[in-house]
């Protein structure tokens, strides 16, 4: 049986309670009851896992882009996340797409894993179970319930509910707006860590951890609770066991990040409705590897039709996408070989006239706009602070976060809580760190300080 939990707003009614029995319970809105019946139609026991109502973060790695032609699942995981934002278990296997791999430079499954995993067929029962009563929730929702709801198309499945999801991207619009939408983007907002990115087990622990983040930040926000209640009081049809257990992706060192994913890695925000940021977060895979094959486009032009795009959306997300590739390129005031070459191939790729390439390889002409410099803003280097300057705190300092943050506004600088172009300074507990917020601000060029420097330039 399910732990009781006070924190629970799960309402009144009978839920299986994971006895494995065959039986419902009758929950009365703060504790289980002794209260039991058979359960209709004999339900499958769900497998020996924590149980209970809240979250399930799942996470797929797949052979391609588009669930609705040949691509298939390729590795699933999931991660229970309890109504507080408690982390409470983790399952993962890897699954037999019955196809070639796919792009496998990105997910870095091998062939010879999954010859003897078990196809998704094999392992609907157990995900299902590990699913049924709680929110789903995803980095990219759109991308992984497309797939899941394609998988269990092809098994005939349906499991008696409308499979919607919450989607962590979409939601950093609201919560740490400015941060970005990759999941390496929003993870660094909060130092959660990512080694090991596209492994599902490490994508969907950290997309549990940036959900957990999302709660903390805000704990009065309706919308956690209202959800874990309306998925608990419609669990999903259970499926017979298959038998077959599930197999997890061996251990392996850690993957280096590639070049281009670093790029596409720091990309900002976009501000515009959710279907244009699906279509950005489409092409961020698509690009991934800077190859559209005919195949791909023509999916991708499907997938525009399907997000409700006309070709002029897509032409001004194209122009959009670039634009900011370009400014990614040039924050550090350099354009290295790299850089151009990468810079040419997405202009090709997006068929982008000559003269829009032509602007982006062009250095920026930056406006420095005159202003008056606070106190003890200039060092023995000549680095400025001016009134108005963000400044980015990172680490375990000595002074307590709220009295810098106390002290930088009192002299008129802002203290922000996430890294972009507009930062001008990190001040650091360790100037080496590699907190996703140091590594961020390195990538952008940020000067990065320790607690003292800072109180140096301060004065």
């Amino acid at each position: 049986m399910v732990d009781e939990r006070s924190t629970s707003t799960v309402p009144a009614g009978w839920y299986n309670d994971g006895t494995g029995t065959g039986t419902i319970r009758w929950w009365d809105g703060s504790a289980w009851t002794n209260n039991v019946q058979p359960a209709p139609d004999a339900p499958t026991p769900r497998p020996s896992t924590p149980h209970g109502f809240g979250f399930a973060v799942i996470d797929f790695e797949t052979t391609g882009l588009f669930p609705g032609g040949h691509d298939r699942v390729a590795e699933v995981a999931v991660v229970h996340v309890a109504p507080d934002g408690t982390i409470e278990g983790r399952w993962d296997t890897l699954i037999n797409p019955e196809r070639d791999l796919g792009p496998q430079h990105i997910h870095e499954i091998q062939a010879r894993d999954v010859l003897s995993a078990p196809t998704f067929r094999d392992a609907a029962p157990e995900l299902i179970a590990l699913l049924s009563g709680r929110v789903l929730v995803a980095h990219n929702a759109n991308f992984d319930t497309r797939f899941l709801d394609a998988e269990l198309t092809r098994l005939e499945y349906d499991p008696g509910v409308t499979i919607s999801a919450i989607c962590t991207m979409v939601l950093a619009t609201d919560i740490i707006p400015g941060a970005g939408r990759s999941l390496a983007d929003c993870c660094d907002h909060f130092d959660i860590d990512l080694t090991g990115a596209h492994r599902a087990s490490v994508d969907a622990l950290a997309t549990a951890s940036l959900l957990s983040a999302y709660m903390q930040a805000t704990p009065d926000w309706a919308l956690w609770a209202d959800a874990v209640g309306k998925a608990a009081t419609a669990p999903w049809q259970p499926m017979a066991p298959s038998g077959v257990p599930w197999k997890p992706r061996p251990e392996a060192d850690a993957p280096s990040i590639h070049f281009l994913e670093r790029i596409s890695n720091r990309l900002p925000a976009h501000d515009g409705p959710v279907d244009e940021t699906t279509y950005l977060a489409l092409l961020d895979r698509c690009l991934l590897d800077r190859l559209i094959s005919e195949h791909e486009s023509e999916d991708l032009v499907r997938a525009a039709v399907q997000l409700g795009l006309g070709r002029d959306d897509c032409e001004r997300l194209n122009l959009h996408y670039f634009s900011s590739l370009a400014q990614v390129a040039w924050a550090d005031s350099v354009i290295t070989a790299e850089e151009s070459a990468d810079l040419q191939a997405v202009a090709h790729l997006l068929h982008l006239p000559d003269s829009v390439l032509d602007d982006a390889l062009c250095a920026p002409q930056i406006a420095t706009a005159p202003g008056p410099a606070a106190t003890g803003t200039i060092n023995a280097e000549g680095f400025h602070l001016l009134a108005g300057d963000v400044i980015v705190l990172t680490g375990d300092m000595r002074r307590s976060r709220e009295a810098w943050t106390i002290d930088l506004q009192a002299r008129g600088y802002i203290a922000g809580g996430c890294i972009s172009k507009k930062v001008k300074l990190v001040a650091a507990a360790d100037p080496d760190s590699l907190s996703g917020k140091a590594r961020k601000a390195r990538d952008y060029g940020i000067t990065i300080v320790s607690e003292e420097g800072l109180a140096r330039l301060l004065g």
